[in-house]
């Protein structure tokens, strides 16, 4: 037996196991990793749907014949059909001008899911409606 042979030996036993931790390792930051995009994905998500909820609920109260809680009540049977419940628990419409033009602005402030749906801060988008002329 020659000493290369007996020392190549040496090195292959002591690396034994090391493609196990290896993977522990890797699969562990690549888990991490997609848990962290998939929940990025599930915050703009709840985002995006608020905001388009907003603005239906904006729009439908701006109509001549609606009013500001109208649109409440649309914004909230849209967010509970969309997400859930608890989601459209603070919603709020008023009229205002912007730019010199009057409008409806519809506001929804709800939790921003951090930990799957749940979260501890909160999210507050608007949405516009042009209020048209009786």
């Amino acid at each position: 037996m020659s000493p290369a042979s007996a020392a190549d030996r040496r090195v292959l036993h002591r690396d034994v196991g090391s493609a196990v931790v290896d993977f522990v390792l890797v699969g562990a930051l690549t888990t991490l990793l997609a848990a962290s995009v998939l929940q990025l994905m599930l915050a703009l998500h709840v985002r995006t749907t608020l905001i388009d909820c907003a603005a239906e609920g904006a729009r439908y109260a701006a109509l001549a014949d609606r009013d500001p809680a109208q649109g409440v009540e649309r914004t909230r049977a849209l967010i509970t059909t969309s997400l859930s419940d608890r989601f459209a628990e603070d919603v709020s419409a008023r009229s205002t001008v912007i730019d010199g033009l009057p409008v409806v602005e519809v506001q929804v402030t709800a939790p921003l899911p951090l930990l799957g749906l749940l979260g501890p801060s909160t999210l507050t988008v608007r949405g516009h409606g042009l209020e048209e002329a009786p």
